[in-house]
């Protein structure tokens, strides 16, 4: 139940916050007005002395989440995707948030295993491995398959994850109806939409059949991409708490001594990850979302093994060909029709001057084209690009958020296998492909087959639908009725806090 309950988890929060120095850096990184302000110091500050004071080493953010559990350190991986919600410098910060955490025992993976696929560890493996990574949410462990010798990789959930989740995502949507009573103006931030993102991508990771079906799905779309593999579902040894999957057996991304020693051409593996990415997102619209250099290997053959699907970023067909204009259009410098693009797709509100706009976007790509090619990035543009629409009006698409994020790791992978790539370069006959196939008299042919095939299934159901959104039109929409209570609730137990903290302070000023 999202209530006063959850004020308790709220003033631990708080407390951590406050103890570990995060709370003014978080306030800062929100642009918290002064009401939001004092209402979070009441709430922390009297109570400083239940907070965790986490690692001291760590920034004061990353280290309060890290203090404060799991479901707290996944939100701030989450926050780092959204740099318009928390700031850019916030999400850099978060961005190197260690998702590490100590393991449980190899017995609670080996009673999760069999609750979930009915059979003990020593009948499914001949071979079953302490646990190789450990994460905010599962922990993977090496085995092999008795019957057939394969090497495999058992993702297995933490024990009591799923109600820590849920408890802490209660918690937060109570915090974000908070922050949106206390200050009107930060719903433009759409405090409540953000956490129901977070809970949506917390919620799929939590049922690792989805995990399962969006490596399948991914598997299905790049098997003909060369040079890219992907380890195999296992379904058999598969399951809602439990994840079957081959082996990537292969040297980390990251690591360019390993890389040379074993003969492989660094130069052709940086452009093959940013080629890939592209094609993944533009040709199929569905995209690993957290391809940095943990999530990546080489194998012995030279190919790119990706893992770990959990974030998984998915764009529509119509804005895939948005984007690519948009690309394309800053390759060639032609801001006007950048602007033209952002006008059709209805990016832009139709009141804004388009010559101003393109203007504004000239602003944005010349500097850009001024650096030497190897100082470019597509991650930053495209950052500029969302402040400059802003500004115009452009409200936040979640998609293109990640996408950008998405783009910004990518190339941090390229440019450290070959620090003098020309991202632009690599980039422009991948995009110049895609618009070639995708916008033209074909895709427009494509298109029409599509809609005529829509409309003959619908049909015979046209006359009715069309009668009954003119009756929905013809009818006045009832008023909503507004309900005083969760606001009296929320100010008495606020007032219930705030009196609590007076008694155990009321000692030490006596």
């Amino acid at each position: 139940m999202r209530g006063p309950h959850n004020i308790w988890r709220l003033i631990q929060t708080g407390a951590t916050l406050e103890r570990t120095g995060a709370m003014r850096v978080v306030l800062d990184a929100f642009e918290a007005p002064a009401p939001l302000r004092v209402a979070a110091r009441v709430v922390g500050w009297p109570f400083k002395w239940l907070g965790d004071e986490g690692d001291p080493s760590m920034p004061p953010a990353v280290r309060a989440l890290s203090a404060l559990g799991p479901a707290y350190i996944k939100f701030g991986q989450i926050l780092s995707t959204r740099p318009d919600v928390v700031g850019a410098e916030m999400a850099t910060q978060l961005r190197v948030l260690q998702d590490k955490l100590p393991p449980f025992s190899v017995e609670a993976a080996e009673e999760q295993i069999l609750a979930e696929i009915g059979l003990p560890v020593d009948e499914l493996f001949s071979e079953f491995s302490a646990p190789v990574a450990a994460a905010s949410i599962a922990q993977v462990h090496k085995a092999t398959l008795r019957e057939t010798g394969e090497s495999v990789a058992v993702k297995v959930l933490r024990p009591g994850i799923e109600r820590a989740f849920r408890r802490d995502i209660d918690a937060f949507y109570f915090a974000a109806w908070v922050i949106e009573t206390l200050s009107p103006s930060s719903r433009r931030l759409r405090p409540r939409d953000v956490i129901a993102h977070f809970e949506g991508v917390v919620m799929g990771e939590l049922d690792l059949r989805l995990e399962s079906a969006a490596a399948s799905e991914f598997a299905a779309n790049t098997v003909n991409d060369a040079g890219f593999q992907l380890p195999q579902v296992n379904w058999m040894l598969s399951g809602r708490r439990v994840m079957t999957m081959s082996w990537a057996e292969g040297v980390p991304l990251g690591d360019n001594a390993a890389i040379d020693a074993m003969g492989h051409d660094r130069v052709a593996l940086s452009r093959r990850v940013l080629e890939l990415f592209l094609n993944h997102a533009l040709r199929d619209g569905f995209f690993h979302a957290d391809m940095h250099q943990g999530n990546l290997k080489v194998a012995p053959n030279g190919d790119i093994i990706a893992y770990d699907f959990g974030i998984m970023g998915h764009i529509d067909e119509y804005t895939r060909r948005v984007y690519a204009e948009i690309l394309f259009g800053f390759i060639r410098r032609d801001y006007k029709r950048v602007a033209e693009v952002h006008f059709e797709a209805g990016y832009v509100p139709a009141d804004r001057d388009i010559d101003e706009f393109a203007r504004a976007l000239r602003a944005v790509g010349e500097p850009i084209f001024g650096m030497d090619a190897t100082r470019i990035s597509m991650g930053k543009l495209l950052a500029y690009l969302f402040e400059v629409t802003e500004r115009f009006g452009m409200e936040t698409r979640t998609e293109l958020i990640l996408l950008q994020r998405t783009m910004v790791v990518v190339e941090g992978v390229a440019r450290s296998l070959d620090p003098h790539m020309n991202i632009w370069r690599v980039a422009h006959p991948v995009v110049e492909d895609y618009i070639k196939k995708s916008i033209g008299p074909r895709a427009a042919a494509s298109d029409l087959m599509k809609t005529a095939a829509v409309m003959a299934r619908f049909g015979p159901r046209l006359p009715k639908l069309v009668e009954a959104a003119l009756i929905r039109q013809s009818q006045p929409e009832p008023e909503p009725q507004r309900n005083p209570w969760p606001a009296r609730v929320f100010w008495a137990s606020g007032g219930a806090a705030v009196s609590a903290a007076v008694i155990l302070l009321a000692p030490f000023f006596g």
